[in-house]
């Protein structure tokens, strides 16, 4: 009997909207509009690669496939966050948001996977070139992709599959604006150490990550500075200038929510650092992907032009 009664938490509320209760709709289309920005972008991105010869290179399909998992990423949380913008119940259920979490989480533990790969990659292109074509081959590249979508799916299902075995029988108010892994853990009735353990594992993830990739970019630009010509500098730079941006968003979001350790901050900051790097990170990618790379800027406007020449024959 004690064990059936704690179990009744059945859904979850979102509190984190309850400052925006009196304007859903004008935050609704902003975002609305983000989201449709990020899918198109990445879209944009992912078939200009793969039919643009030019860019059949491991690079460029780093970066494509990065592309298409911000998608699927920004996916997991954004129809939920639009459809509570609107709707009076801001509710979840159990299992829903186990899997937003999952999903989420997994998205963006392959993304950390696959920007330390394309670390890597600049780091060996730029400082080992003349190795660089026999090492990175493409059966690596794709051993390599399929490896960063692996760890990222399979190292949090262990702790997805705990979470669901906890008793949830108090208060069911997420004080978030999608299902976290802090926010969930205080709601379970359960020993409170078990948040600051599993606190301190995700912390050193994404500290072990960020060192490694820091690192490979400080001695890329070091072997940068170390090249005689201004021309040469300039070029060897434009091709890392965006990761290096993409990374110091992507990990400087995440260390913001996720690196506080003790701090607690107000619901306010609270979905705001949470919209820093659940939609407006992913905003930008493209923008810096696309502005930041003459390759990239070419091929999306063939792509394009393509299109409208096939538009213009349909008719």
């Amino acid at each position: 009997m004690e064990s059936a009664n704690l179990s009744t938490v059945t859904e979850f509320i979102f509190t984190g909207f309850s400052q925006l209760q009196d304007g859903g709709l004008l935050y609704f289309f902003p975002l609305l509009f983000i989201y449709t920005f990020i899918v198109i972008g990445n879209l944009l991105i992912v078939f200009a690669v793969r039919l643009d010869t030019r860019l059949h290179n491991p690079m460029y399909n780093f970066i494509s496939i990065f592309s298409f998992l911000e998608i699927w990423y920004t996916t997991a949380t954004i129809p939920k966050m639009l459809s509570n913008l609107v709707n009076s119940q801001k509710t979840i259920s159990f299992i829903g948001c186990l899997l937003q979490m999952y999903f989420f989480h997994s998205l963006g533990n392959t993304e950390g996977a696959l920007l330390t790969v394309m670390a890597i990659d600049r780091y060996l292109a730029i400082c080992s070139p003349l190795r660089y074509p026999t090492i990175m081959t493409p059966r690596l590249c794709a051993q390599l992709s399929a490896g960063s979508c692996v760890f990222g799916f399979l190292i949090l299902l262990p702790e997805i599959v705990w979470i669901s075995t906890l008793p949830f029988c108090g208060p069911n108010q997420i004080h978030q604006i999608f299902c976290d892994f802090t926010p969930l853990l205080h709601l379970a009735c359960t020993d409170a150490s078990v948040i600051l353990v599993q606190d301190v594992i995700h912390a050193l993830a994404i500290l072990i990550t960020g060192l490694i990739i820091s690192l490979s970019y400080i001695r890329i630009v070091v072997v940068i500075l170390g090249i005689p010509s201004r021309e040469g500098r300039k070029k060897a730079f434009s091709t890392c200038a965006s990761h290096i941006a993409v990374f110091l968003l992507f990990f400087g979001s995440v260390a913001l929510m996720y690196l506080r350790f003790s701090a607690v901050y107000t619901p306010f900051w609270d979905a705001a650092i949470a919209l820093t790097f659940s939609v407006f990170a992913p905003f930008f990618n493209p923008i810096i992907y696309s502005l930041r790379n003459k390759d990239m800027k070419e091929a999306i406007k063939k792509l394009l032009c393509t299109h409208k020449m096939f538009n213009l024959l349909g008719r």
